[in-house]
């Protein structure tokens, strides 16, 4: 016997704010028949093909120390540095710059509730680096 995963939960101070900001970095979307709104203070997403679930919810308490778990995530097409770009727009900042000579590594970010996440390279620069 063993358990499935159901979804990854993650606290927040505002739910709803943080599920548009990784619906926008991720291309994840709400259950149309149970949007998401304001003030909700639970948000769930879905990936796109519906096996992947991230929980948002409501939390008193403002995030203290460093995450226990995090997620690492690769662009889906072009490259780290590009991606590193786009999220920055969308409101992540840079925690540490990992990169190493040659191109490999990554970047260590924090959502705009400060939740560590990495961006590694994508797939085709791994590849090159070997």
């Amino acid at each position: 016997m063993t358990a499935l995963l159901s979804h990854v939960t993650v606290d927040s101070r505002d739910a709803h704010a943080q599920s548009l900001f990784w619906a926008a970095v991720l291309g994840w979307a709400e259950d149309p028949d149970d949007p998401n709104e304001h003030g909700d203070a639970e948000c769930m997403l879905f990936s796109p093909d519906g096996h992947q679930r991230l929980l948002f919810i409501d939390v008193p308490d403002a995030k203290v120390g460093k995450n226990r778990l995090h997620l690492d995530l690769r662009p889906a097409s072009g490259t780290r540095d590009a991606e590193l770009l786009r999220l920055l727009e969308l409101g992540a900042v840079v925690v540490e710059d990992r990169r190493r000579p040659g191109g490999g590594g990554w970047f260590v970010l924090a959502d705009p509730e400060g939740n560590e996440f990495c961006l590694l390279t994508s797939e085709a620069e791994r590849a090159a680096v070997g």
